[in-house]
């Protein structure tokens, strides 16, 4: 492989740290329960730079516990060859009670 191909190939983003969103009291209590996705551009320094609700879990506060989550997050950053870049990526975040 030559070194301009190889500066080509594009390795993804993937989670660093991921800590649990909380569950909010009153989804809790509701026994609401789904799963929410969420694509979230992840910069070159592996930060959420941006989230967008994708598909709602149905329950509005499950929905936002898990972008407010997902802001406390950190990522290994997309790369090209050796550089990091800009990279979209899907994330699911599940809420499930018991």
């Amino acid at each position: 492989m030559t070194a301009a191909v190889a500066s080509a190939v594009v390795v993804p983003a993937a989670y660093l740290a991921t800590p649990e969103p909380a569950y909010p009291a009153s989804a809790r209590e509701e026994g609401e329960e789904g799963i929410v996705l969420l694509k979230v551009r992840v910069s070159r320094s592996g930060l959420p730079e941006e989230i967008v609700l994708e598909r709602s879990s149905g329950f509005r506060e499950l929905d936002r516990a898990a972008v407010a989550g997902v802001k406390r997050w950190t990522f290994t950053p997309a790369r090209r060859g050796a550089e990091p870049i800009e990279a979209w990526m899907r994330i699911p975040v599940r809420f499930r009670l018991g």
